[in-house]
């Protein structure tokens, strides 16, 4: 390494909600804790796959749902911090993490390191719809899409929509309370969309976007950290091969590419809106009319983080952890040609898209190195407990996950 981390400043994941097998976590945990920094994580029970990574100096069990009260989780981060004994960098994992911490700053400021930024401004980039305010405002382009406020609304949209369209929990940070879909759904027909509006209730937190068809498009991703500035200290762009469920969920298998045009993109919207810290941005080009369209804007660290990586061996949880100790963070090239694979959710995604005859384009026939999500030489464990938490309860989820986008895709 071309550089050295402060390894008397440690590290917290931080996630909230009942979903153990997180790789991207484990991913952080491994990532900080090569550099020799102490880690430590928020766990659901002492037997996750994060709690028995050999980089972990301690887990935190604190099982919770997503759903509590924000003052309450801003109580046990401090209760931890305290046991920690020192200020540590904090490594949000997920949505409810990232909006409780940007708007608690006052509260958590001093006893953590995390970036500061306008407090209201990640709560409306986790919202679909805060979000796809913000890229009409700065002429962003991102898909058409519909906020309907009663199931009268969505009978009207379902009277002009044209068929097929997606549909996604409008607010991310309130998905697990009232969720309304499992996930990105792809809904093929009118009476489709009818059905499922009936379990939505009398106000729909959903958002009904257009859909871009496979066939004409490509789904790229982009994982950076920006300074206090708004300046980019890290900048990745990649393309997704394939993903669970297909076309519209969680990466699981994925590429390093080169794209300054995307970069640019994101760069440029970055600082338009003032954000600071780690972003996970999925766009889909639409080769129709040559725009790329914003479609989610993760203010936190994404899943697959640990696809991308500087030739100076800087990721942006590593950039993160540099800047906020106020160490220089190294330039360097992305590695190109890189793959990602995420081995518990890639298999059914590869027979999905070899079913489908779906390729991506842009993905380099061979790879230059491959990052697999969970097993690494240097610490297995994690990898095994996976398998043992995965096996009955995973294939489980998956098939729910498969059942809801095929209802969602079937014609009634």
């Amino acid at each position: 390494m071309p550089f050295k981390a402060d390894r008397e400043v440690p590290a917290l994941i931080v996630k909230f909600g009942d979903y153990p097998l997180h790789h991207g976590g484990v991913g952080a945990i491994r990532s900080l804790g090569r550099l020799g920094v102490p880690m430590y994580a928020i766990t659901e029970d002492r037997y996750t796959p994060a709690a028995a990574s050999r980089y972990l100096t301690r887990a935190f069990v604190w099982p919770t749902t997503g759903t509590e009260d924000p003052s309450r989780l801003v109580e046990g981060l401090i209760r931890i911090g305290r046991r920690i004994g020192r200020p540590a960098v904090l490594v949000p994992t997920d949505e409810e993490a990232a909006v409780l911490i940007a708007e608690h700053q006052s509260d958590l400021f001093g006893r953590f390191l995390f970036p500061r930024v306008e407090p209201g401004l990640t709560r409306r980039l986790a919202s679909k719809q805060g979000l796809h305010e913000l890229c009409v405002e700065h002429g962003i382009a991102s898909p058409q899409a519909a906020f309907p406020q009663s199931y009268d609304d969505i009978v009207a949209f379902a009277e002009t929509a044209r068929f097929p369209v997606v549909a996604k929990n409008r607010e991310a940070f309130v998905r697990r309370r009232r969720p309304a879909v499992g996930g990105t759904t792809r809904i093929a027909t009118r009476e489709g969309l009818l059905a499922l509006a009936r379990d939505w209730g009398e106000r729909p937190g959903v958002i009904l976007q257009e859909y871009l068809p496979r066939e004409e498009a490509e789904d790229w991703i982009v994982h950076a950290y920006f300074d206090d500035n708004s300046a980019p200290l890290a900048l990745f762009t990649g393309v997704k091969v394939r993903s669970w469920p297909p076309h519209a969920g969680m990466t699981a298998n994925a590429y390093v590419v080169d794209n300054p045009e995307l970069a640019d993109l994101a760069a440029r919207f970055v600082k338009q809106i003032g954000y600071t810290g780690i972003i996970d941005l999925d766009l889909r080009f639409d080769r129709r009319d040559g725009q790329y369209k914003l479609l989610d804007f993760n203010p936190r660290m994404g899943a697959q983080f640990r696809l991308f990586e500087s030739e100076s061996g800087v990721d942006v949880v590593r950039a993160l952890h540099l800047d906020l100790t106020g160490r220089a963070v190294p330039e360097g090239e992305q590695r190109a040609g890189h793959r990602y694979v995420v081995e518990n959710i890639d298999l059914p995604a590869l027979l999905a898209y070899r079913r489908s005859g779906y390729t991506t384009p842009h993905a380099p026939a061979r790879p230059s190195g491959t990052e697999l999500a969970w097993f690494a030489g240097d610490d297995p464990l994690p990898f095994l407990t996976m398998l043992g938490r995965f096996v009955r309860p995973g294939a489980i989820h998956l098939h729910q996950l498969w059942r809801a986008n095929r209802r969602g895709s079937k014609t009634s």
